[in-house]
């Protein structure tokens, strides 16, 4: 079967943001901007999304579903646990005969490792809904919040602070060097990021004349930013550590006194689900500097523009002359 060629600047999937050309990124921001005015544009009618979840989810399957319809297509939902892919049929012969179904494949999974192998025999573009290692769907709308509240990406001063070995820090991390966002990253020394990741990101940063710093204590981390950002404590899969992840990270925790330390009017970025009391306090993202439920909405928007690039790039493209 013949493989879907290359769409934008040699993109046929989104799976690790460090592989994707930054043309394909301002194009995809560019498109969320005329999708979010004009929502129901019919660039995938007709067209149909798998999408497989290893990882349970709430904003994952509705905004990618969502999207779908929206853009006139139809999105399939698929358990990995019930279906075939859970009962020992390879990633590989998955994917090859979801490519003779469907047009595009989305996938939350436990594994990096599954979902590049899943790209790989896919004839159709994949997407990575999330995995232990990256999560670049939820940091493109992270970044378009920022860009969207802000009015600029360039130059701006984001704080992320608690568990930085995450797939969000990562996805961030990556993101925000190769848009000229400035990044501090503020956690314990067992919670660092992953170093390739981090040395891949301070290579980004080189060239578009951003910085990405480390710090082990969270109030430099945070002392001038106009963006905190924290993420839960304990993912699944890490329940067994809760104790004494909740232990390690509670100097981490973002409140009032800490937002005191980033400029005035920062932003409280989260990317759900939260735990009031542990990894923030209510009075933080239930107040006035709080835009996480902007974020949780443009999941929406930016993931139709990545599934359209990706799927239909000519009616993509022609989408946004009419910006």
């Amino acid at each position: 079967m013949k493989k879907h060629k290359s769409h934008v600047s040699g993109t046929k999937d989104f799976i690790d943001i460090n592989n994707v050309h930054r043309s394909f990124l301002e194009k995809a921001f560019a498109l969320t901007d005329e999708l979010k005015r004009h929502p129901h544009t019919p660039l995938l009618k007709g067209k149909t999304l798998a999408m497989i979840f290893s990882k349970t989810s709430t904003r994952t399957r509705v905004s990618f579903e969502a999207g779908m319809t929206q853009l006139g297509g139809h999105g399939i939902f698929i358990d990995a646990r019930t279906s075939q892919l859970g009962k020992g049929e390879t990633v590989a012969d998955t994917a090859r005969t979801l490519s003779r179904f469907c047009d595009c494949i989305m996938a939350r999974l436990y594994s990096h490792k599954d979902m590049i192998e899943l790209a790989k025999e896919a004839s159709i573009p994949v997407i990575n809904g999330l995995t232990d290692l990256l999560h670049p769907c939820q940091a493109m709308a992270d970044l378009y919040t920022i860009d969207e509240k802000l009015e600029r990406l360039r130059g701006v001063e984001l704080a992320y602070v608690g568990d930085a070995n995450n797939n969000v820090c990562h996805s961030l991390m990556q993101l925000s060097t190769k848009l000229g966002v400035n990044m501090r990253v503020g956690c314990p020394r067992d919670y660092a990021p992953d170093k390739k990741i981090y040395n891949l990101s301070l290579k980004n940063a080189k060239v578009t004349g951003s910085s990405i710093r480390l710090f082990t204590d969270p109030v430099k981390a945070v002392e001038g930013a106009d963006v905190v950002y924290t993420d839960t404590w304990v993912s699944m899969g890490q329940e067994k550590e809760a104790k004494q992840r909740l232990d390690d990270l509670k100097p981490y925790q973002v409140n009032r006194k800490l937002m005191k330390k980033a400029k005035p009017f920062a932003l409280f970025m989260h990317c759900l689900p939260a735990y009031r009391g542990n990894e923030m306090t209510a009075d933080v993202i239930d107040g006035p500097s709080s835009v996480v439920f902007d974020q949780a909405e443009n999941r929406l928007h930016t993931q139709k523009a990545i599934m359209a690039l990706l799927v239909n790039r000519e009616g993509a493209l022609r989408a946004m002359e009419h910006r």
